[in-house]
């Protein structure tokens, strides 16, 4: 992205909103807001599947023309609902996965810009897992090296969310065309991982990623050589990116983000790498541990608590969406035995996580058959 199409686009001053809505659009960072350029494709695939959007988009309180701007934004969970129930109409198992082959780099705003005129994918892909949070509060990207491998995860922070797979799919896409952007089209990565069990027909994924596929597992993620993150970026643009990055600033500014919500974000990667402690989180956020106690406190909430709440939902999302078993689930979420886990999580919801699985499922196909979307 050149700077000449940046300062065109900046010279558009078109009206943003979120979506169903005639007031003004909330800062990117509100809680549980979206841009709405991560599903542009939305009308124009039910258009393909025979189906006219507008009946379909306006049972959850979006217009059709709330997609003319990619900026307007929508609630992550109500994307959620939407994406599966235009899964329902379409008859399409992966329409979530169709949804985010049609996105990319665009899809980040501001953060997708600062991004692409970085010096390599490293420093693009740390800006990424630094600062989507402008426009995504309630997901996460963490970027984790191991010798030769590295590994781009994605997560949902949103507890309410459910039935996330459609959600999952997209996003997961999306990454994979952000990586493409970013390495160019000989990138291919080595294993794509996803947080849900396998669908019955896996060609569209097999063909969209090239690569040998993991369900069923505990990171919705891409794994790939580590070398491509050394990679040098011919987008590299320093004059846009110090543009980008007061740019990026000011949005941050604007949104604001307190202690907690910040450790909410980098909690379930510390959690899942079985190094959520209390003196790395301080480190992580550069305050010292008296410090980040006596602000939380502050803010009516404590590091224990935050950590409590981040395996939690953890927990819940892999309980509802794969068949990891609960000792495997348990190992994940840093417990020393399947007996720990199933107290703490007795403790969080009232039941064993068996049990709890159980009665997701059967509320899931209730919801199903009732032809429920809300």
């Amino acid at each position: 992205m050149s700077l000449g199409r940046y300062r065109m686009q900046q010279r558009k001053q078109r009206k943003r909103r979120p979506a169903g809505s005639g007031r003004a659009p909330r800062p990117h960072g509100t809680t549980g807001m979206v841009r709405m350029a991560t599903s542009m494709a939305v009308p124009g695939l039910l258009r393909e599947h025979g189906i006219e959007p507008a009946g379909l988009l306006a049972e959850f309180g979006v217009d059709v023309a709330d997609y003319d701007e990619p900026e307007n934004t929508i609630p992550l969970a109500t994307l959620c609902r939407l994406l599966n129930r235009c899964t329902e109409v379409a008859g399409c198992p992966h329409f979530g996965l169709l949804v985010g082959q049609r996105a990319g780099m665009s899809a980040l705003g501001a953060v997708g810009f600062l991004m692409q005129s970085s010096p390599d994918v490293r420093t693009a892909l740390g800006i990424a897992e630094r600062r989507l949070w402008v426009h995504n509060r309630s997901a996460t990207i963490d970027l984790v090296e191991d010798g030769s491998f590295a590994t781009l995860n994605y997560s949902i922070l949103h507890p309410g969310i459910e039935d996330r797979e459609q959600l999952l799919d997209m996003s997961i896409a999306i990454a994979a065309n952000v990586l493409r952007s970013l390495c160019g089209h000989h990138w291919r990565p080595i294993e794509v991982r996803f947080a849900h069990a396998a669908p019955r027909n896996r060609a569209p994924f097999q063909q969209f990623f090239q690569a040998p596929l993991a369900f069923d597992a505990g990171e919705t993620a891409l794994v790939f050589a580590a070398d491509w993150l050394d990679k040098l970026l011919p987008s590299a643009d320093p004059l846009l990116h110090l543009m980008m990055e007061h740019r990026v600033s000011d949005i941050e500014l604007q949104a604001g983000e307190d202690l907690a919500s910040q450790l909410r974000r980098m909690l379930p990667a510390l959690v899942t790498a079985r190094s959520a402690s209390l003196a790395i989180a301080a480190k992580r956020v550069g305050l010292t541990v008296r410090t980040l106690n006596r602000r939380l406190a502050a803010e009516g909430t404590s590091f224990m608590k935050l950590r409590e709440e981040a395996r939690y939902s953890i927990a819940r999302q892999l309980l509802q969406g794969t068949r990891m078993p609960a000792n495997q689930i348990a190992d994940r979420l840093g417990y020393a035995n399947a007996s720990a886990f199933t107290s703490a999580f007795r403790r969080w919801s009232g039941m064993g996580p068996a049990q709890w699985r159980v009665s997701r499922t059967r509320r899931v196909a209730m919801r199903s058959r009732g032809g429920r979307h809300d």
